[in-house]
């Protein structure tokens, strides 16, 4: 019998990439509201990560189709966010570093995007050989951890705008610009930690579809 593709998990996965173009185009936009926008958006498709993993285990819906989906998805929506922040970061003017640490340094994005493109080499190594690897444990803390860092760069830079806009200059506005600078930089640290560990982790794992005998 064929496996079942278009599952409703994979369904909300096929919606999540679709959303990615309009995130970034949204978070690149000037102005607070589309950039807020782009910010709720992205929380939706980062949200929904989360709700069609659980959706196919507990249904027993796992396909290889969601298997590749999946972190294709992931890896969309890392380009989607981390990009535009990179970019913005980059611009001259009293708004859109990332806190604390000015202009997202390369080498952070290299990182990001380097894990990733290292392991699509070997997803694609792997499916020659007849094996699917879906997303492992180390991988979705990575991404999740990703998001939580993207989604705070993504909801400071509109509401960073609009404190100097609007002259925000109160206790209110201190504590918490003061707790989302260091909810960011957090993030960041973890996500850079995990993204290299989860690299390790899967090429450690799947050592053997690379001839690597220990």
């Amino acid at each position: 019998m064929s496996e079942r593709r278009w599952t409703l998990p994979n369904i909300i996965t096929v919606g999540r990439i679709a959303a990615c173009p309009a995130v970034f185009l949204l978070v690149m936009a000037p102005g607070s509201a589309l950039r807020i926008l782009g910010f709720v958006l992205f929380l939706a498709a980062a949200l929904s990560d989360l709700w069609d993993g659980y959706l196919a285990r507990k249904h027993g819906w796992v396909t290889d189709m969601g298997k590749l989906l999946d972190p294709l998805a992931d890896k969309l929506l890392l380009v989607a966010t981390v990009v535009p922040i990179y970019l913005i970061s980059q611009r001259p003017g009293p708004v859109g570093d990332v806190p604390w640490i000015g202009p997202l340094p390369l080498w952070i994005v290299a990182i990001l995007f380097g894990r990733e493109l290292l392991v699509t080499l070997l997803r694609q190594v792997a499916k020659r050989k007849g094996v699917v690897i879906a997303a492992g444990t180390s991988g979705k803390r990575k991404a999740l951890v990703q998001n939580l860092f993207a989604g705070g760069v993504l909801l400071w830079l509109p509401v960073e705008q609009m404190a100097v806009d609007r002259g925000w200059d109160t206790a209110t506005w201190a504590v918490w610009s003061s707790f989302h600078r260091l909810w960011v930089v957090v993030t960041l640290a973890l996500a850079v930690f995990l993204t290299l560990y989860s690299l390790l982790d899967y090429f450690w794992k799947y050592r053997g579809i690379l001839g690597v005998r220990v």
